[in-house]
């Protein structure tokens, strides 16, 4: 069985307040991608890495590796307008069936365990989403009103989101929409039910500036556990 890492890199870093997209910023000195990167090329799958980035970024890119002489192999994949046309072009570039597991960039903690979870779970049943139940109260705004959910059925989603390379060729064969919020929503509109797996409240999403101190806290805190 073949094994595939999609890392999707196409923020804009909008919502960071930076010149430059956010999963090249510098987290604990090093760029965060080069930590995401870093988790599935030494994870116990050791899967086969393509990088989805936008082509403007690709001489970036190419100097930030040797700067900070980063030299694990990597296919680079131009991005595409949507994420949908992203995570496309990285599956179009995989010409053998396997396992691909698809993961933000800007994911850098995710660890040993999740990623090896979803590549063997998605090896027996198809597919495997990392998800986390909600630990708050959840309500609905439906018009003027409010309603309460019970978070106990409520999951947040995460990535990495693994499935048989079968499904998403398939499912990446349908035309963009809107409610494609991941992977898991693609597929799921070809009619396969997705499985959930369990996620990790570590493997946080770098979207604004403290999520930078946060993802820097759990650093420190893992060099001094071991």
């Amino acid at each position: 069985m073949k094994y595939y890492a999609i890392i999707v890199a196409g923020g804009s870093g909008s919502r960071m307040q930076s010149a430059i997209p956010k999963q090249f910023m510098l987290l604990n000195g090093k760029p965060v991608i080069m930590y995401t990167i870093e988790a599935f090329y030494s994870s116990d799958i050791h899967p086969e890495i393509i990088l989805v980035l936008n082509s403007n970024f690709h001489n970036y890119w190419s100097d930030l590796c040797r700067e900070f002489n980063f030299t694990i192999p990597h296919k680079l994949v131009r991005g595409g307008k949507q994420r949908f046309d992203s995570v496309k072009n990285g599956i179009n570039s995989i010409s053998h069936e396997g396992i691909i597991s698809i993961h933000d960039a800007v994911r850098p903690l995710v660890s040993n365990e999740l990623i090896c979870r979803t590549f063997r779970e998605a090896e027996l049943s198809g597919s495997a989403i990392a998800a986390i139940k909600s630990k708050d109260s959840v309500r609905k705004v439906q018009g003027k009103h409010t309603f309460s959910l019970n978070r106990d059925e409520i999951f947040l989603i995460q990535t990495p989101q693994a499935f048989r390379s079968e499904l998403l060729h398939k499912a990446y064969q349908q035309e963009y929409s809107s409610e494609f919020t991941d992977d898991a929503t693609v597929v799921e509109q070809t009619g396969v039910q997705v499985k959930l797996t369990e996620g990790d409240l570590k493997n946080i999403k770098i979207t604004f500036p403290e999520d930078i101190l946060l993802a820097e806290c759990y650093l420190k805190a893992g060099k001094h556990s071991t």
